[in-house]
């Protein structure tokens, strides 16, 4: 185990770059492909009155010094979980991964069915009916950053974010056609994938997790 020694002011400054980092990493993670058409990706980290418990559910406190470790743990965790790890920033503790999905949903079948049915009407008055465009397609993603939360570097908070980008089919609106294309960004708020994913990060590094 190596040991270095700062001054309390070179120490300081040194947690505040690399949170600094972590925070820019954070952001540009969220641009996956392109530009999003309907959500900024900002919005998924600005302070809400939801934001601290997301915070907690994102969040978790490891008793250990071993930053490195946490972070490979966490890669390879991800990868258990079917991502594949598309970027990694040591220094900063950052990693992102990502998996493709398809996006569809039995729900929004049988509403662009009912619509459709109900919008056929329409061709006595020489319009088509109408076809709701449902998602076909996602990207999840999954942006985590491992740091120090004590002065003395004894215990490790890791944070992981998961969203998503969902691609719609096409589809049409009298005579406007609705083109295939990038929709939305969203956060992923689902408890369980969070209690998952540090469930398995625990029995990885043999590590019990503390919420903040």
């Amino acid at each position: 185990m190596l040991t270095t020694l700062h001054s309390s002011s070179t120490s300081d400054y040194s947690g505040a770059w690399r949170t600094l980092l972590a925070v820019v990493c954070l952001a540009v993670s969220s641009q996956l492909v392109g530009c999003i058409a309907h959500t900024q990706p900002d919005a998924l980290f600005q302070l809400t009155p939801e934001s601290a418990a997301n915070r907690a559910m994102q969040s978790r406190l490891f008793e250990t010094k071993d930053e490195a470790e946490l972070l490979s743990a966490s890669a390879a965790v991800l990868q258990d979980l079917g991502f594949q790890v598309e970027e990694s920033v040591r220094e900063v503790g950052f990693l992102r991964a990502t998996k493709e999905r398809s996006a569809r949903e039995y729900g929004q079948d049988i509403t662009r069915f009912i619509v459709f049915l109900l919008s056929t009407p329409l061709v006595f008055l020489q319009q088509p009916p109408i076809i709701m465009p449902v998602d076909l397609h996602q990207k999840i993603a999954a942006a985590l950053v491992a740091r120090p939360a004590t002065p003395d570097a004894t215990r490790q908070e890791v944070r992981v974010v998961f969203y998503r980008v969902v691609w719609k089919g096409e589809g049409s609106s009298g005579q406007h056609g609705i083109p295939p294309g990038e929709q939305r960004m969203e956060m992923l708020r689902d408890p369980v994938m969070y209690q998952t994913f540090f469930a398995k990060l625990s029995k990885a590094v043999f590590l019990e997790p503390f919420a903040l």
